[in-house]
């Protein structure tokens, strides 16, 4: 009973971090720009972009990964009219 218990648990916690690996290696992500010549990295901070541009074009969170190529295009072309230093304001101490 006591050798169920050890398996059991092991099984629940294996279960319980794949998806966890799995939305880290959505973070893991370049995307091609095509229009731009240039690779995008998606990270947290590609991700805090996308949602500024989703909020500006009034639009509900899509994951970008899902969402048709034609748009992909859009935002890579409204992101390199928007650069970090205009998106992210960094404080100075």
């Amino acid at each position: 009973m006591k050798q169920f218990r050890i398996l059991s648990g092991l099984l629940l916690g294996a279960a319980l971090l794949v998806p966890v690996a799995v939305s880290a290696q959505d973070h893991d992500r370049r995307y091609y720009d095509r229009d731009g010549h240039d690779y995008h990295q998606w990270n947290d901070h590609e991700d805090r972009a996308y949602r500024i541009y989703l909020g500006e074009h009034h639009q509900e969170y899509r994951e970008f990964r899902r969402v048709r190529p034609v748009h992909q295009r859009e935002y890579f072309k409204w992101r390199h009219e928007h650069p970090d230093t205009a998106l992210f304001k960094v404080e100075v101490r």
